[in-house]
């Protein structure tokens, strides 16, 4: 894969929380535009891997760059020394993160949810946000839910939300960490029809799911890992229809 069209390159990344290594030197490039479905059991380091994509977790060994920049750390004196927070932050603004329970402020309506982020960290004028905003609930199908608070909402209204929220700083890439698994099933299917259309607009997404039927349709690159590793990546027909590795056939068994 050429180098430049890599948009997010994580290389060797080591995660411990105190004697359990839960990522134990990860590497995988994300290719501008595409989707990456990463699959595994509770415990494979999934979630772990998303968060120290953005610096959310701190890393042990290894790098994250997004788009050519190192997050979290830069180059100083021939060593990789961490950021100073106010760049951290910066570098959180060009990566949006939809998390599995919504993490909506409750005590802002849906449009001023989606408003606060552009104005208070890019300093976008209010009624250029406001716009914005209202065009992004348009796109997610949640026009008419612009004045509702959040706890008027289904699962699956909240999660569309929360999509929206975080498509309203232009993120480079949008991480999603098993966006279905707090909902009830029938509302599963609004939000990976979002996902969708996302994807079908060429929106670089890392989604961590358990939808192994919505890897298949929708992700350029599954990634199976466990025990903090990747066992196996390669198109959704390689890894999902002909593992190469006994764990992957095991924990799909298990899955299907």
């Amino acid at each position: 894969m050429p180098t430049d069209d890599v948009m997010v390159d994580i290389r060797g990344v080591h995660k411990s929380f105190g004697p359990l290594a839960v990522l134990r030197g990860v590497d995988l490039q994300v290719a501008a535009g595409s989707v990456t479905a990463v699959l595994g059991p509770s415990g494979s380091g999934k979630s772990t891997l998303l968060r120290a994509v953005n610096h959310l977790e701190k890393l042990d060994r290894g790098f994250v760059a997004v788009d050519g920049e190192l997050i979290g750390y830069r180059y100083q004196g021939g060593r990789l020394r961490e950021r100073p927070e106010r760049e951290v932050l910066r570098q959180r603004t060009g990566i949006g993160f939809v998390f599995q329970d919504f993490n909506l402020f409750p005590h802002l309506t849906v449009l001023e949810n989606l408003v606060e982020a552009p104005v208070g960290v890019l300093r976008r004028p209010r009624a250029t946000a406001r716009a914005r905003a209202r065009e992004l609930l348009d796109r997610v199908g949640l026009s008419d839910k612009a004045d509702a608070y959040p706890r008027r909402l289904s699962g699956g209204q909240q999660q569309r939300v929360a999509i929206a929220r975080a498509l309203a700083l232009e993120p480079k890439v949008l991480l999603l960490d098993e966006p279905t698994s707090a909902l009830d099933p029938e509302l599963v299917g609004e939000v990976l029809d979002v996902i969708r259309d996302l994807a079908d607009s060429g929106t670089t997404m890392i989604v961590v799911t358990h939808e192994i039927g919505f890897a298949r349709e929708v992700a350029d690159t599954v990634v199976f890992m466990d025990g903090g590793v990747v066992v196996e990546q390669g198109p959704p027909d390689q890894v999902l229809d002909n593992p190469r590795q006994e764990r992957t056939r095991a924990f799909l068994a298990k899955v299907r």
